[in-house]
């Protein structure tokens, strides 16, 4: 009886063996989620990818489509640790999202390493798909040069002809600042100085000043999320509008408006790739997604979910999880969802049309999250490098 016993215990034992693990495809979303960038991305971004994942059905390939998300905390360090452990131990196929560019350029790097999909979204520099592009890295919603030809571009031919930039002190920031600074002088224009602000400052106060003496017709903000918010609110007690200069939101997306409000936010121009209330497509997946959140959707919100799904839909054409076959499909299939209609260019850049936005007066908003009148259309081919004028290694 007891050798009996024995015989089934290992029996049992090997069929438990043999059973393999339920096959996943796992996406990462690794972005702020407790910092300067909270609103911009963060928990909202969260919920975007899950109603990506939700609308492609839970599945792909017969295998559970599953979910991490951290916080690297605008840390490259961090990132790097999460993402490391994430494709090592955790077998975690492509991390998206990625606000904050220099966390976007060290995941980026580990992902060519790994040879891991990396989707960047809430980053801007135009170096992740020029000079540090990679063949498993794709750039979907924005870019810093997408930003200049359309705000800063905008701005310039309209008379603010003469520049001064309050700069956020990491890559992103030198990016802005120099991108814009090339559109602005190409038009005729000239920068008259910048200053390099820390990430995350609560005072602004002496780089304001050094702005308004520079007598610039216009103060480019070249810095996002919370740290826009606060310098604009900071510049209206200097009364720089009031004194005759203008603000440049450089890099404003729907939520820093919102936190705004209207009544300190309008007549700011700013360019996005998204907004809610631009069609029918826009507008119904507005609506599913401020039922969830109580918010509407950023162009980063909606880029996640793009980038999800496109991811998605990548890995079902390729019948296969493989990087190499995946990352070819993302460059062969249109993208063609709620948030654009582009194509990715052999760079990683995904290229589609971004919208000139001035922000409305409380009396023009008509309903809660009317922020925007729209001014003109940039049509992709012109917002964003070409791959071959990008600087990417790949396209030589």
């Amino acid at each position: 009886m007891k050798s009996g016993l024995l015989a089934l215990v290992a029996a049992a034992g090997i069929g438990l063996l043999a059973q393999p693990a339920a096959a996943q495809v796992k996406i990462g979303i690794l972005n702020d989620q407790s910092g300067v960038y909270a609103d911009y991305g963060g928990k909202y971004s969260i919920e975007a990818a899950k109603m990506a994942i939700e609308d492609f059905g839970g599945e792909v390939l017969g295998q559970k489509i599953e979910m991490v998300t951290a916080d690297h905390q605008n840390k490259p360090d961090l990132a790097t640790a999460i993402a490391r452990r994430w494709y090592d131990a955790e077998g975690v196929d492509m991390i998206t999202e990625l606000t904050t560019s220099s966390v976007a350029l060290a995941v980026q790097e580990l992902s060519k390493e790994k040879k891991k999909i990396d989707i960047v979204v809430g980053a801007a520099t135009s170096r992740i798909s020029g000079d540090a592009c990679t063949p498993y890295s794709f750039h979907w919603a924005y870019d810093t040069r997408a930003l200049a030809v359309g705000t800063g571009g905008a701005l310039v031919e309209s008379g603010g002809d003469t520049w001064f930039f309050l700069t956020a002190d990491y890559a992103f920031g030198y990016a802005l600042e120099k991108d814009t600074s090339n559109i602005v002088t190409s038009k005729g224009g000239k920068v008259l100085g910048s200053v390099r602000v820390p990430l995350n400052s609560s005072d602004f106060s002496s780089f304001l000043l050094q702005a308004q003496s520079s007598k610039a017709k216009i103060v480019g903000l070249a810095n996002a999320g919370l740290d826009t918010t606060n310098s604009i609110k900071q510049a209206a007690e200097f009364g720089i509008v009031k004194g005759g200069q203008k603000l440049a939101g450089l890099l404003m997306t729907l939520s820093e408006v919102n936190g705004l409000g209207l009544e300190a936010a309008q007549g700011l121009i700013l360019t996005e790739g998204f907004y809610w209330d631009h069609d029918d497509k826009t507008r119904a997946f507005g609506e599913r997604f401020i039922q969830r959140t109580g918010h509407m959707p950023s162009m980063i919100h909606a880029g996640t979910y793009s980038a999800v799904l496109s991811y998605l839909k990548a890995v079902k054409a390729a019948g296969t999880k493989d990087t190499e076959a995946v990352a070819k499909k993302l460059k062969e299939l249109p993208v063609d969802d709620a948030f654009a209609q582009g194509k990715v260019l052999e760079n990683g850049r995904m290229v589609h049309d971004l919208y000139l936005f001035e922000v409305k007066k409380p009396s023009e908003s008509k309903k809660p999250w009317d922020y925007y009148k729209q001014l003109a259309v940039i049509p992709g081919d012109k917002a964003f490098f070409s791959a071959k004028d990008s600087g990417c290694p790949l396209t030589k």
